[in-house]
């Protein structure tokens, strides 16, 4: 299976239309609705949000009023066609005055996915969220073993990591942790 790297946005126009993508990498179901209240929010005055997406092996999509099969359906082929997963697609529409016909939605609906994906999908790796409670004695061989993989930090009485790191890496480095006395709390993800 594979997923996107990265949350991206672009945009392509055709004839006088914007077609603005959004890839979003989920992890769960309840995400696809956030995603969707935000970019209405940031796109206010757009005619349509048409939007496909594939969480584990639940899919769905939507034309948001265009013609029926022409705008949900061609984003949702592109994510199946790419083998993918935990991905939502957003396409933001502007209207540009000049009417594209059930074949030109299609196309454009799918060029807009297919932009959206380019350079930017990868192999799924399931992982793991830790919490990791620590003296602040140790920063420095913690900071070392995870440099690249921190999302958060908290200094208090002692120190909280929040880190994001496969299984695979995980189990390299586990034994190490436990020796120097450090408290885990782990989270199943996918990375």
């Amino acid at each position: 299976m594979r997923t996107i790297k990265n949350n991206k946005e672009t945009e392509i126009i055709i004839n006088k239309s914007r077609f603005i993508s959004l890839a979003y990498k989920i992890n769960s179901i309840d995400e696809v609705d956030i995603y969707l209240s935000l970019t209405k929010e940031k796109y206010k005055d757009a005619t349509h949000y048409c939007y496909a997406y594939i969480c584990d092996s639940y899919k769905k999509c939507s034309d948001d009023k265009e013609p029926s099969g022409t705008a949900g359906l061609p984003i949702l082929n592109v994510l199946d066609k790419n083998g993918l997963n935990n991905v939502l697609i957003v396409i933001v529409r502007y209207f540009g005055g000049i009417k594209l016909g059930a074949g030109g939605l299609v196309r454009a609906y799918t060029s807009s996915a297919v932009e959206a994906l380019k350079d930017n999908i990868t192999d799924i790796k399931k992982g793991l969220i830790l919490e990791l409670r620590f003296s602040y004695d140790k920063v420095k061989i913690i900071d070392n073993y995870f440099k690249d993989k921190i999302i958060d930090k908290y200094f208090d009485e002692d120190i909280m990591y929040i880190i994001k790191i496969s299984y695979e890496d995980y189990e390299k480095i586990k034994d190490k942790l436990i020796n120097l006395d450090i408290k885990i709390l782990e989270e199943n993800i996918i990375i």
